[in-house]
């Protein structure tokens, strides 16, 4: 049974962030703000360069500060500032917050098997468990989701194992600890609709039992009408409209947000309507367009 969401997890407040090429400081991202409450499953879409999948990873504290890379604004999670809680928001990785990568092959160690890589993620967060504890808690989640031969799947490498078992392994990885936020980026993508869809299924029904949050990072919005509570939409680098999942598909108000609806298929044919400046480029100055700047929330 899912907890009733309360307080945010997960709150983002005017994130902005730079990346330092050769000529110039180039922002990527301009205000972003979200928060994801206990329990609530929240959605963030937007085509391939938008700022999704950069957001994320700077919420799991995996972007580090540089002389090339400058992030402004706040992310608290645990009442800790994952921008620069350094050593704290790492203790947490892994244990109060997890993630699912895109590639669940490239995401898995091909060096290690798979138990090593288990053993790891149940030792996060300084835990103290011996070999023969972590390796019945691994096996317990592993057949929890669904892995007909759990030691054999331990005992094994990233590429000895389907895209469709590694994504499993991953999904077992990310809840072992019963994190109270999940990132899932874009999980299941690498793989065909039939199994991406089984994971998917798999991952909602393990987290509403658990009552884990989920910020779920996709451009899928077949797979958002069905998992997610809420929808952030993000255009270039902003957050241009939000609402529930159920106000932003009956109403969409923003021109980008009905553009992607538009872009689901149909047996009709359509794609993607034109919009200004699609692909952007960000070593120029953004042009925000009529009805493509401030964010705008769904009608209820």
């Amino acid at each position: 049974m899912a907890a009733t969401p309360s307080g945010p997890v997960l709150t983002i407040r005017d994130l902005r962030l730079a990346f330092g090429t050769r000529r110039h400081q180039t922002e990527v991202l301009h205000g972003i703000s979200l928060h994801v409450r206990a329990g609530e499953k929240v959605a963030l879409v937007g085509e391939s360069g938008s700022g999704k999948s950069v957001t994320a990873r700077l919420a799991m504290g995996l972007l580090k500060e540089s002389p090339r890379t400058h992030a402004t604004g706040s992310i608290r999670f645990d009442r800790i500032e994952a921008i620069s809680g350094g050593r704290e928001i790492a203790r947490r990785r892994g244990n109060r917050v997890a993630m699912i990568f895109q590639d669940p092959t490239s995401a898995l160690n091909p060096t290690f098997r798979i138990r090593g890589q288990f053993r790891d993620v149940l030792r996060s967060g300084d835990r103290r468990i011996g070999d023969d504890e972590a390796d019945r808690r691994a096996e317990a989640a592993l057949a929890e989701v669904s892995i007909p031969d759990p030691k054999r799947a331990l005992d094994s490498y990233a590429f000895q194992l389907s895209g469709g078992m590694n994504q499993r392994v991953m999904i077992a990885m990310a809840l072992a600890n019963r994190p109270a936020l999940l990132i899932a980026d874009e999980p299941g993508t690498a793989l065909d609709v039939t199994v991406q869809a089984q994971t998917l299924g798999l991952m909602h029904e393990l987290t509403e039992r658990r009552g884990t949050a989920v910020l779920l990072i996709s451009h899928n919005l077949g797979v958002v009408r069905e998992f997610a509570d809420r929808v952030y939409v993000i255009y270039r680098g902003r957050m241009v409209e939000h609402g529930t999942t159920a106000q932003l598909f009956h109403d969409p108000r923003h021109p980008y947000t009905r553009a992607l609806l538009a872009a689901i298929p149909k047996i009709s044919g359509g794609g993607l309507p034109d919009l200004p400046e699609r692909s952007p480029d960000f070593d120029q100055p953004m042009v925000v367009h009529e009805g493509c700047g401030e964010p705008v929330e769904a009608r209820p």
